[in-house]
């Protein structure tokens, strides 16, 4: 059953707001003098080829995906996503470790999607909109990001994703970027409702902004 505001139990926004007054871990790490120096290297070349960079060992998919609304959904309903590490969805009541989640905008009731600024959590991840095709997206930008605001999210809708900063196996701290479309927008308040299904595409490769399928090469 959804939980109204007046239930006892939590919702997920009262897991978001629960979890903003944890003391989460921090994800930054210390890494040598060294190694923050080949950092900034990698992060240069990334944006211009892959000169120096490490090989890429993760090949850009495609996934189908459903996310519940942070608003009126049963709480075990997962209404975010997570780009860093393991692909995933996740229950915002049980971690403040995700990218983006998905709700229902209080005054229009249109459908969004929220960086982890617009919960209040840090701008750390961002949503850019673009009027680009899904497949004809080949690159991640390198600007324009959104930290602190939802974006709309309308059936049809095109929009790419970075994530928060993440420490990889090579010790450099960067962001993993992903392209999504918006398949669908279900409304309605039967079981199983008010849900955003999307397809997405991941670059699990540090350093790399490929949005393209297969082992990318940039």
């Amino acid at each position: 059953m959804a939980k109204s505001s007046s239930h006892r139990g939590l919702t997920h926004l009262d897991g978001v707001l629960y979890l903003q007054r944890q003391r989460m871990p921090s994800r930054v790490r210390s890494v040598p003098r060294l190694l923050a120096v080949t950092g900034f290297a990698l992060l240069a070349a990334a944006c211009n080829d892959t000169s120096g960079l490490p090989a890429a060992g993760f090949p850009n998919v495609v996934d189908t995906v459903s996310l519940y609304a942070l608003s009126r959904t049963p709480i075990q309903s997962p209404s975010a996503y997570r780009l860093t590490g393991t692909r995933t969805v996740v229950r915002t009541d049980q971690t403040s470790q995700f990218d983006f989640a998905f709700d229902f905008d209080a005054a229009t009731g249109r459908p969004v999607l929220k960086p982890t600024g617009a919960l209040g959590l840090g701008n750390s991840s961002a949503l850019q909109r673009t009027t680009a095709a899904f497949d004809s997206i080949k690159t991640a930008p390198t600007g324009g990001w959104v930290f602190d605001s939802a974006l709309v999210a309308d059936s049809g809708a095109v929009l790419l994703v970075r994530s928060r900063p993440t420490t990889c196996y090579t010790q450099i701290t960067v962001s993993l970027y992903a392209k999504l479309e918006v398949l669908a927008v279900d409304t309605s308040s039967a079981p199983g409702g008010r849900r955003i299904d999307f397809r997405i595409l991941v670059d699990e490769n540090c350093a790399y902004r490929s949005l393209e399928p297969g082992l990318p090469k940039r």
